[in-house]
């Protein structure tokens, strides 16, 4: 599974990456976690405002800091 977290690196994007991480680790899913900086990649996905959940390709959460359980949700359906 290919994760990624769209942001500038604030707070708000640092706590997805946090959450998302915790997620993986507690659902033992073999996953890679990549945090996105670039403006120009982020733009690339439609993203206007971060921070943005992607998770194999498909933008999933843009624009707020989702609950931990909403990530765990996100990661479970996308992993089928």
């Amino acid at each position: 599974m290919d994760i990624k977290v769209l942001g500038t690196g604030c707070a708000k994007c640092r706590a997805v990456e946090k959450e998302v991480k915790e997620v993986v680790s507690e659902l033992g899913i073999d996953a890679s976690v990549e945090e996105v900086k670039d403006m120009a990649k982020i733009i690339q996905y439609k993203v206007m405002m971060t921070p943005g959940l992607v998770i194999d390709g498909k933008v999933v959460c843009s624009g707020h800091v989702p609950s931990k359980n909403d990530v765990r949700k996100m990661i479970l359906e996308a992993k089928g």
